[in-house]
């Protein structure tokens, strides 16, 4: 099947209203707009950064968790609205971070790194985002999923290769309010998938 004939079946599948809530929401756990400050600290101790393959790989990881997450968690004895709601106090845990600016999930900042560690993973594909992935397929299909995936991916390599000027736009003040926003905004997302899979777990 040509490719242009592929993506528009897959494109007569999809529910737009349900397709932007997912591009939001992965927007929103990926964060790539609050990860400007550390990104450009990065660029300029690493010497630079390798936009292409960042995004590459996280996507790839993105996409490999999509279809193989529910094998691993068969293999651990798990169903997806269990991981659902351990995923959603996990992003409820992440939209306090935000809100609030403080950490509560210490991460590695090897600055000798390669592209890969730690921008592609975990900055950009960290355990949020791929949690966030595995909670959403409760709620969701997997073309609309996939379809955000992309769409993100394409803002975060727009984002990777304009570090300089969106710093300079916003400003600190400005990428404090658009953390604080989307924290607001992940708050509420993890409340939702809690209450929409929660029920019938707890006996």
């Amino acid at each position: 099947m040509p490719i242009s004939t592929f993506a528009k079946t897959l494109i007569m599948h999809v529910d737009l209203k349900a397709l932007l809530t997912i591009t939001f929401t992965l927007f929103a756990i990926i964060d790539i707009v609050g990860a400007i400050p550390v990104l450009i600290s990065l660029k300029e101790k690493m010497g630079g950064i390798n936009e292409l393959k960042a995004t590459l790989v996280s996507g790839a990881l993105m996409i490999l968790f999509l279809y193989a997450g529910e094998a691993i968690l068969n293999i651990l004895s798990l169903d997806v609205k269990a991981f659902a709601v351990g995923g959603s106090i996990v992003i409820f845990i992440l939209g306090l971070e935000m809100v609030l600016g403080v950490e509560f999930f210490k991460s590695e900042k090897d600055i000798k790194a390669a592209t890969v560690v730690p921008i592609a993973f975990p900055l950009i594909a960290g355990s949020g985002t791929l949690t966030t992935i595995m909670s959403l397929k409760a709620n969701y299909e997997k073309a609309e999923l996939l379809i955000a995936i992309l769409i993100n991916l394409v803002i975060v390599f727009i984002v990777l290769k304009s570090l300089g000027y969106i710093a300079r736009l916003l400003g600190p003040a400005g990428l404090i309010a658009v953390r604080k926003f989307f924290g607001v905004i992940l708050l509420a997302i993890a409340v939702k998938i809690f209450a929409t899979n929660a029920h019938g777990l707890i006996r």
